[in-house]
This record gives structure tokens, sequence and C-alpha cells, in this order.
């Protein structure tokens, strides 16, 4: 380890010590934190070789709704940094959607899969969380970087944050960052050219899971409306989109980027019946003075 002076402004400094005194961690850990964050996001020079991975940094990569160009650079840098690489799946015997991606996008990248359930038991699932995190947890105390890759974004709807939760509580020292990813809606609403929603628009995100009811969202004209995971209630949802005068701007898609791909208006995809989970359907906001 070699030693660097270091002179900071005193706007920087104050804003430093700030953080460490709300973080718990020492100003030189800060420091190093945002050096190795900078560098990593950093362009490689030509003919550089690629930075080091960071023991015992565990990383969320979003991969995006499934177009393997649609992964950013940043997210593949991460990868091929990476000591490992791990994609939850519920199948081990089979390649997932993320994995495909990955796949396609980094050719000759090693990816484990790690069994994680989908079930709708909360126990299933915590039991499922627990294990992930131990392998994960494990492979860092190795004095690995590990990288979990997800669709979409990793903080939104994603296995990372729950896992990132739970390896963080049993190893505080964990360093945790996450590599946005471009989400579904944003792919289906450049598919289909739809306007999400404009300067002073309020934009709403929810799931359409079984049982819940987006009759309230759909109540506001003004408010742009993104359900996921509704793909079995397509038809349900063209109904109430129909019943609150939404269904003529309303558009879906499912499986974007991958095999059986389908966009469209909503009320064509909901004409041939329910769609996949992987289904996202947006609800435009009425332009300024039709509300």
């Amino acid at each position: 380890m070699h030693k660097s002076s270091l002179y900071l402004p005193d706007r920087l400094k104050g804003r430093l010590a700030a953080r460490a005194v709300a973080t718990g961690r020492s100003e030189a850990d800060l420091i190093r934190e945002a050096l190795e964050r900078a560098l990593a996001a950093a362009p490689a020079a030509p003919g550089a070789p690629p930075p080091a991975a960071v023991p015992g940094r565990f990383v969320g990569v979003g991969v995006g709704p499934g177009d393997a160009d649609l992964l950013t650079v940043r997210a593949v840098a991460c990868l091929r940094r990476a000591d490992r690489v791990l994609a939850p799946t519920t199948a081990v015997d089979a390649v997932g959607r993320a994995e495909a991606v990955v796949r396609e996008a980094v050719p000759g990248l090693r990816v484990e899969r790690v069994a994680f359930s989908m079930s709708p038991s909360l126990a299933a699932r915590e039991a499922a969380l627990r294990r992930a995190a131990a392998a994960v947890a494990a492979h860092l105390d190795a004095g690995e970087e590990v990288a979990w890759i997800t669709l979409g974004d990793p903080l939104t709807y994603s296995t990372f944050a729950s896992v990132a939760e739970r390896v963080s509580r049993a190893r505080p020292e964990t360093i945790l960052e996450a590599v946005p990813g471009i989400m579904a809606f944003q792919a289906l609403a450049a598919r289909t050219g739809t306007v999400v929603a404009g300067e002073r628009t309020r934009l709403t995100i929810r799931t359409a899971l079984d049982g819940e009811d987006v009759s309230g969202d759909l109540a506001d004209p003004s408010t742009a409306l993104v359900v996921y995971k509704g793909g079995r209630r397509l038809p349900e949802l063209a109904g109430r989109a129909a019943q609150a005068g939404r269904a003529d701007t309303a558009v879906a898609g499912e499986l974007l980027g991958m095999p059986g791909e389908r966009t469209g208006s909503l009320r064509e995809l909901a004409a041939s019946g329910p769609a996949s989970y992987l289904a996202t359907v947006i609800f435009p906001a009425a332009p300024a003075g039709e509300a």
C-alpha cells in the first residue's frame, strides 16, 4: 500500500467529514471507495489492463429488459472486472433471461446460477434469500468481488436489493454498489413511440400481481401509470382501462428483446388472452387540458 497526500477545498473537506460521521467510516476509507468507483466507471485507455476487482464488493448489475445492446458500458466493465458473476434462477439447469442477455453481450463470460424461489410462500422466499446471501457472503469472505445480474434495474423490483440487505446485515463491512439498468417500460415506450410523462406529469410505477387493484391509479387521467407483472391479467387490465377511458392510448409489451416479443396497443395484446409474467403496460397521462 502506498501513501498519498491529497489536498481538498474547504467545501469538499466539510462534506467529507460530515459523511464520515454519518456513516461511521473513516475519511480515508470514503476517499478510497470514491476513487474505486470513479476509476471503475471511467473508460480504459487503449492497451491499458482492465481495472482490478475489489475484494468484498457486492454489485447489483442491471442488464436491461432483454436486448443485449441495451446493456450499459458500465455494466459490461463491471461484469468483466468481477471475480464472480451470479445469476438468480428458478432452474439451475436452464439459462435464465438475465444470463442470456449477459452471454450475448459479453461472450465467454463465466456465469454461475443461484437457485432462487419465486414461490408465493413467504417462508420459501425467505429461505431462498438466506441461502443466496450466505453463498454471496462466502465468496466475499474469500476476497472476491461479486456481481449479481438482474433484468431491468437492480434497485427496482429486483432480487438484488433483498439479497444485499441480508448480506450487509451479516457482513457489515461489505461494499455495496449498483449499476443502473434500462427498465422494460423505457424500452416499451421507445418501441411504441409513447411519451410516458411530460415535464409536470406525475408518474406511478406499480405491479398488478394477483389481487392488486389498479382502478384507483387509472382514475386520474393526469397521472401516467406503468404496470409491471400483470401479464396474466392483461384482458382484465384492458377492461379496466376502457372503463376509465384510457384504453385508446395504452400500450403493452411482453418479453421485450427476447424470443416471442410482442408490443402494441393494450387492446391488441389483450385480445389474445393472458400474456407472460414479463409483461409491461403503459397508460400515458392525458395531454394538458384534456384530463
